[in-house]
Parts: C-alpha cells; sequence; structure tokens
C-alpha cells in the first residue's frame, strides 16, 4: 500500500513525486515522517525525470517503419485476421512516439509483446518514460530483462546514445527500492545494453 494525497491503492509501479505533493502534504497536517518519506521519493523522481529527457533525446527521430504498431499488435493478441490487424494499424502512431498517451499505452500493455523488433524499438521510450513516471499501470521492464523473447533484436537497431539511456535507466531501477526483488534480473540486463 501506498500513499497519494491520502488516497491509498495497491500499485506495482513506481511512485512519482513532485514538490507540489510535498507541500500539500505539509499543508494536509501530514506526519514528519511520512513526510519524510515522500521527500526521499521526490530525489528519486528528478532522476527518474532526468532519465526521461535522456531518453527522449537518444530515441529523438525514431520512426515506426515497418514494425508492429501499438493497436495492430493489440489485434494481433486479440487474433485478428491479418486484415483486421492492418486496418488498426491506421490509427497507429509512426511517426512520434511522443505523441503516443499513457491512457493508450495502459489500454494497449499486451502490445509489446507482439511488436517485432522495430515495433519494441519505436515504441520503447514511450513505455519507458511511462514507467519512469508512474503512469504505467503494468509491468514493462521486465520485458526488457528477458531475452530471448520475441523482440529481443531490437538490441541490433539500437544506437549507442540508445543503449547508453536503457542502460542507465535499468542502473537506476536496480538500486530503486520498488524493484529490489528484480536487482538479480536487471544486473544481468545491463550487460546486455553495453557497447
Amino acid at each position: 500500500m501506498v500513499w497519494k494525497l491520502g488516497l491509498t491503492f495497491l500499485v506495482d509501479k513506481m511512485r512519482h513525486v513532485t514538490q507540489a505533493d510535498i507541500d500539500e502534504m505539509r499543508a494536509r497536517g501530514y506526519d514528519r515522517s511520512t513526510i519524510a518519506e515522500a521527500e526521499s521519493e521526490l530525489l528519486l523522481s528528478e532522476v527518474a525525470d532526468s532519465l526521461c529527457i535522456m531518453i527522449a533525446k537518444a530515441f529523438e527521430g525514431v520512426k515506426l517503419g515497418d514494425g508492429v504498431g501499438l493497436w495492430e499488435a493489440q489485434g494481433i493478441d486479440d487474433f485478428y485476421s491479418r486484415e483486421a490487424a492492418a486496418e488498426l494499424r491506421l490509427k497507429d502512431e509512426k511517426d512520434q512516439w511522443q505523441k503516443i498517451s499513457f491512457d493508450d499505452l495502459n489500454r494497449c500493455n499486451s502490445s509489446p509483446s507482439f511488436f517485432d523488433a522495430e515495433g519494441f524499438r519505436f515504441h520503447l521510450p514511450a513505455y519507458l518514460i511511462a514507467e519512469l513516471k508512474g503512469e504505467y499501470e503494468f509491468d514493462f521492464i521486465p520485458r526488457l530483462l528477458q531475452v530471448p523473447h520475441a523482440s529481443c533484436l531490437f538490441i541490433e537497431l539500437l544506437t549507442r546514445a540508445q543503449r547508453t539511456a536503457i542502460r542507465e535507466c535499468l542502473e537506476f531501477l536496480r538500486d530503486h527500492p520498488d524493484y529490489s526483488l528484480d536487482r538479480a534480473r536487471i544486473t544481468r540486463a545491463i550487460e546486455w545494453y553495453r557497447d
């Protein structure tokens, strides 16, 4: 269970705290230990924000190309015919991964299992940023820890800057309390993203 401005809910995702959250907690009279915990989370959130900037720069200009798109992948998951999946592809973002909303990523949470290498690389920064901002309601990071998986060839498509961004993200998550159960797997996966 975690706190978020007085609401209690179960989460399996990273918490993203802002200074405004802490200020509101103070205004509402939260106890010192809860505020201290939030301040620790704020420091982690600030690092996560800087990683988001690094990821955005590293993946700037990446296009979907002929890769499997977000909605197309959902059609594949739902056993749509090729024609029906191709029709879903018409609504896929193909040029700017930054335009994909967090809501769509959550709606299409099974899509990463059905991406090919190009589709995985194109959508990767959107999913990573959603995870780092605490906006992704599912677990994306374990997909970076599975090799081999259907889209593992995406690693070969990555530039040095993209590998570095993924590696730094994984190094941050390895030490993050929310990912403590995955430390060993993250440590192994970091090696796959070395130059």
